[in-house]
């Protein structure tokens, strides 16, 4: 897979941990950017990206984890799930068919980061299971609005 980084300034190197890192397990990795102290500015970024199909999905990482959050889900088709444990990052695809995925650099360590993300690149949403239903009126609140 495709997997695009982005993160603010604070978060660079565990951005680039998890970069080195997603190598490993045999996806390509891109650095949408880390300079911009204004999180958003990569948040959105790389909202676009993922949502335009550049990107197969996306990690963003700040303080927390939720501003990068909250900035990415202002892109339409982009759905991100600020994460803080393993079963997070399963759900977050298995759930909820978040392409981008979210967390804080003041919040994780190195090793729990790679668990998180490693478990949400392994799952494949299933549209047959029971949120497919929930899912898709998320989706068209957001074509209606």
């Amino acid at each position: 897979m495709k997997i695009a980084f982005g993160c603010d300034p604070n978060a660079a190197e565990l951005k680039l941990g998890l970069m080195d890192y997603v190598k490993t397990l045999g996806h390509e990795a891109f650095d949408l950017g880390s300079d911009d102290p204004i999180y958003a500015n990569v948040a959105f970024d790389l909202a676009k990206a993922v949502a335009a199909g550049e990107y197969d999905r996306g990690v963003l990482v700040c303080g927390t984890g939720i501003g990068v959050s909250i900035a990415a889900n202002k892109v339409k088709g982009a759905y991100a799930a600020c994460i803080h444990d393993v079963y997070q990052a399963q759900r977050a695809e298995l759930s909820n068919h978040a392409n981008i995925i979210t967390m804080g650099s003041q919040v994780v360590g190195i090793e729990l980061a790679k668990c998180m993300v490693k478990a949400y690149l392994e799952n494949t949403y299933d549209p047959n299971g029971r949120s497919h239903v929930k899912l898709q009126r998320i989706y068209e609140y957001e074509n209606e609005n």
